[in-house]
């Protein structure tokens, strides 16, 4: 059986005669993934202590969150700490912003020398404040100025080159198929796709028949973006896309667990409180190794909600996480909700 059919049947009902399509692992330019579940790039989130979650839980690579190429290149401090790389993460990819081939360049001279084994374009963000200075989703207006970030990059660094791309700016100029065969000749060696357009951010249902055009397009690995929430949605589009692998996102916040379920095939399950909480604890510990205590306590406080979706929690009792002072003084609080008998599975 191969891939495209094993996936397009498992997509019904999650059982394979063979292996599950998406266990099996794939390679990225030189670099082998250990199977085709990847934790997507996500912007402010996808630390060290986030990507090292989703390798904990079944991802086969991690991205990270973006990162400056300006910030890189002039040795920002902050910017430099988001390079640090865990021993138990590779391979990991990072991924870089920015319009300036020459800047993009020698910031992926630094991301390879920092243990990157890939380095990732980001051509996919589609907040105002990155694309109106040319970067992000704004290189695709133009995929000849794409097309040279990606070969500059190709011709700084030793390691693969791949490129995050949605299908355009907007539905009535998106042209995703000439975008991806022109970054696939600057020497891109795999594109991350998400068929929304920048305009549409996340409106709707991401549509992969447009991913399904670009794999058709291009010979080297397409990975699919954009809601793929479950073992069986990734085993659709990988079956009707012919996509080499999945990326994994927004669906994994406060729910890790996709990652497992998806490269295995096992149908997703409801969690108990004490189960969520004692993730959170060790998602907590390394988040303060990331970030050192104060900012680690902030940072905590987006994911109190994603965790607690379905689980008995009252309004008050979120709010209070969400104003705790300390992470400590949070994590006490999580630890009161299990001792007073929350052992309700989430819905």
């Amino acid at each position: 059986m191969n891939r495209v059919v094993a996936a397009r049947d498992a997509s019904a009902s999650l059982r394979l005669d063979g292996p599950w399509p998406l266990a099996e692992p794939f390679a990225i330019g030189g670099v082998e993934v250990a199977n085709r579940v990847v934790q997507a790039p996500l912007a402010g989130i996808a630390n060290w202590a986030f990507r090292r979650q989703s390798r904990r839980h079944g991802a086969g690579m991690a991205v990270s969150e973006m990162i400056s190429s300006f910030g890189i290149v002039h040795e920002n401090g902050r910017t430099r700490d988001m390079l640090a790389i865990q021993p138990d993460e590779d391979p990991v990819a990072f991924q870089l912003f920015g319009a300036d081939p020459a800047r993009m360049a020698e910031a992926a001279r630094v991301v390879e020398q920092a243990g990157a084994r890939i380095v990732d374009i980001n051509m996919g963000c589609p907040v105002r404040k990155v694309c109106k200075t040319g970067a992000g989703a704004a290189l695709l207006a133009d995929p000849e100025e794409g097309a040279a970030v990606v070969e500059a990059m190709v011709r700084a660094v030793r390691i693969p080159v791949t490129v995050k791309m949605r299908r355009g700016m907007t539905p009535a100029t998106a042209d995703p198929v000439t975008a991806a065969q022109r970054f696939e000749a600057a020497g891109a060696a795999a594109i991350f796709f998400h068929p929304r357009t920048a305009a549409e951010e996340y409106a709707g249902r991401a549509d992969h028949r447009f991913t399904a055009e670009v794999v058709r397009a291009v010979s080297i690995p397409v990975i699919a973006s954009g809601d793929i929430d479950s073992p069986a949605e990734a085993a659709r589009v990988m079956g009707e896309t012919g996509v080499a692998a999945v990326a994994i996102g927004r669906p994994a916040l406060g729910n890790p667990w996709i990652y497992g379920e998806v490269a295995e095939g096992r149908p997703s399950r409801p969690r108990t409180m004490p189960e969520v909480v004692a993730e959170v604890e060790s998602f907590a510990a390394d988040v303060s190794s990331a970030l050192g205590p104060d900012r680690a306590c902030a940072y905590m406080r987006k994911f109190y909600p994603w965790y607690l979706t379905g689980l008995p929690v009252s309004g008050p009792e979120r709010d209070s996480l969400l104003t705790a002072p300390t992470l400590q003084e949070a994590l006490g609080l999580l630890r009161g909700l299990v001792e007073r008998g929350g052992l309700k599975p989430a819905a």
